[in-house]
């Protein structure tokens, strides 16, 4: 599995209906299960993201599907980060030669 860290902001329709995002924090979470995916974690922030989430996917289509998925409900903007985990940042950087 494919690690991805996702920064989320609501959008105003989403922050409109804000008491509604447990709920569709829930569908996500099934959405991306359904898709062969999980959620590892998530935050509440404060700062330049409304929210982070952990997540794990079986490939970059996989993940771009279900991100595609959340901007099209128009409750959430995402930008998502490919995270590689420690052994493939010390793997990456040793064939560096």
């Amino acid at each position: 599995m494919t690690t991805y860290i996702m920064l989320v902001n609501w959008t105003e329709v989403g922050v409109k209906n804000v008491r509604d995002s447990p709920k569709r924090l829930d569908g996500a979470k099934k959405a991306l299960a359904d898709m062969g995916g999980s959620f590892k974690a998530f935050y509440l922030t404060m700062g330049d993201c409304d929210m982070v989430a952990v997540c794990e996917a079986p490939d970059d289509a996989v993940m771009a599907r279900f991100t595609l998925g959340l901007g099209m409900a128009g409750n959430v903007r995402t930008r998502t980060l490919k995270a590689f985990p420690e052994a493939a940042y010390r793997e990456i950087i040793n064939s560096l030669g």
